[in-house]
Parts: structure tokens; sequence; C-alpha cells
């Protein structure tokens, strides 16, 4: 991804980012990717795995199938029949088989049985796109070519004010032209260990939590209700100045008589 088709971001947006972003560090020092891998191939076949499944259940599935295939090559030389066994736990456990089989192919006759470390070839291999390619060159090979979105990524986005985009390739430039390219690896992880923490899709701590509470909309308007509840008034998401239709209509001045 060019860095011409990254969004102009103001200053303030940027300074706004990093004060966010130096939160997020502060909270969760050890952030990393929760996919349990020892080899980059297997974090590869872990990424491809976890598309629409958990990690917890991709965790559960993949240590026997690492064990029953050591390399890619010994997945290139099974069928996707063979290895969809070990895999029937995960959800669309055979479109992956394929896919898995598939990508281990390529490995060995394009690569050499190695993980390829640039975006182009990776998005070369079945079942492997940008979040993928994100994922195995930035915590394989500390390579910082983009920022993964996911589900948390994409929601704490639009939440943190991020981005108002709704597709993750335009998410992503959005992130990109935010943060320094060092931290794309590591934001991601922030944004998801604090995604699943606290900011939720739904029963959430926005309204305790201390980041949420300063950077997250649903954070905001829950300490705003909170301290118009304490100032004993009904809170309002009117801005001030802006007067509801009854009180112009209370305030507006009578009209002269001709009678």
């Amino acid at each position: 991804m060019p860095d011409r088709a990254l969004p102009r971001k103001t200053p303030a947006q940027k300074a706004r980012a990093l004060e966010l972003l130096a939160a997020l560090k502060e909270r969760f020092p050890n952030a990393h990717c929760e996919l349990d891998w020892t080899k980059p191939h297997e974090l590869l076949i872990a990424t491809i795995l976890s598309a629409q499944c958990t990690d917890v259940a991709v965790n559960k599935a993949t240590p026997g199938l690492f064990r029953a295939f050591p390399t890619p090559a010994d997945y290139a030389r099974a069928t996707p029949a063979e290895i969809e066994p070990h895999i029937r736990s995960i959800g669309l456990f055979r479109a992956k088989a394929r896919a898995v089989h598939e990508t281990a192919r390529i490995l060995v006759e394009r690569f050499g049985g190695e993980v390829p470390r640039t975006m182009e070839e990776l998005l070369t291999l079945r079942g492997v796109a940008r979040k993928t390619a994100n994922v195995v060159l930035g915590n394989c090979f500390g390579i910082n070519e983009g920022v993964v979105v996911d589900t948390h990524v994409a929601r704490l986005s639009g939440r943190f004010g991020l981005s108002r985009q709704k597709t993750p390739e335009k998410i992503e430039r959005d992130l990109m032209a935010l943060f320094p390219q060092e931290d794309w690896c590591i934001l991601s992880h922030l944004l998801i260990f604090q995604g699943r923490r606290a900011c939720k899709a739904r029963g959430g701590d926005c309204a305790t939590d201390a980041i949420c509470r300063r950077f997250c909309s649903d954070g905001l308007r829950a300490a705003r209700a909170g301290d118009a509840s304490r100032e004993g008034r009904t809170p309002t998401r009117r801005a001030a100045g802006n007067p509801t239709k009854k009180a112009r209509k209370q305030v507006a001045p009578k009209r002269p008589s001709h009678r």
C-alpha cells in the first residue's frame, strides 16, 4: 500500500492518536499475538484458520495439527481430506483444509518451503489477504508493512474516532496515516487487547474503563451522563447554543398586534 494512498491527517489528529497509543502501551505492556506458533509457517497456517473463528478455538486445534504436519512439505504431500480431521472443531474446516494444503504446495513449489517476506509474494498464497500477510510480516519478521484490521480493530477505530471508514482496507489506510510505521504491528495487538478486555462489542466496560472514558465514543457518553447525573440534571447530546425546538418557541418574541 503506497504512501501516496494514505489520507492526510491534521497535527491534532496525530497528537491524539499518539496519546491513545501511549495509554494503550502503558495498559498492555505485554500485548502480543495470541495465536500459538513457533515457526513462520505455523503462524501463517494458524492465521488462515482464524478467519471467522476465535484464537482460542484455533489454539485448541493447532497443537495436534502441527505435530501431524511438522513442515510445509508434509502438508503438501497430504490431501485436504487428511488435514480435515485435525481442524474439524474449527468453522469452515473443509474450505480451510483446502486453503492450507494449497498454500503449503505453493510454499514448496515457489518458495523452497519457506514463508516469503514480502506482501506481494504472500498475497499469492491461497487464503491470504492483507490481514494475514500483515500478521505474518509483523510478528515473524518484524516488518511493518501495514496494520492488521480484524473485527476488534475495526470496532475500536470507529469508537475511538480513528476512522469513519467501513472496509478493512480503508480503515487500515487511516491507521497507517495516524500512527508511526514502527508501531503498526503492536498497534493492532494493543487495540485487540483493549477490545477483548474492555471495549467489547456487547457488555463492555466503556462506562468505567479509563481509556474508554477518555477516547471511546461510548465511554465519553457514559462519562457525560454520569457527570450530568451527579449534578442533578438530565444529560443531553445537544450542543450548547443549539436550543431545542421547544425552547426556541418559548423564547421567540411575540408578533405585534395590528388590531
